[in-house]
């Protein structure tokens, strides 16, 4: 699959990056040969065998969110120390920030 220059531009915009347009021309021909490479797998025989996702036997741990209490002092203390807050609302700072 050849990615053009034009592709890469529209990626570097995406992703907030300026390139060169030498940086441009590079990227362009890397990414090609590494989906060049990858498209190489559709050739190969697949018939019969079974999906996999896991082959160390691994499995994830999980547990249930659960609230713990905390006594009222405490609350207090925290909420005091805060840096940036509305009454007994803490502020953070956004996880998704929008350009």
């Amino acid at each position: 699959m050849k990615v053009s220059v034009q592709e890469v531009e529209n990626i570097a915009e995406l992703a907030h990056l300026s390139l060169t347009a030498e940086e441009t021309k590079q990227y362009a021909e890397q990414l090609s040969v590494i989906l060049e490479y990858i498209s190489m797998l559709n050739e190969v025989d697949t018939e019969g065998v079974e999906e996999t996702c896991q082959v160390t036997g691994l499995m994830n741990v999980t547990r249930e969110d659960e609230v713990a209490a905390c006594d009222p002092e405490m609350r207090e203390k925290l909420i005091a120390a805060f840096p940036d807050k509305v009454g007994n609302l803490l502020k953070v700072r956004g996880v998704f920030q929008t350009y």
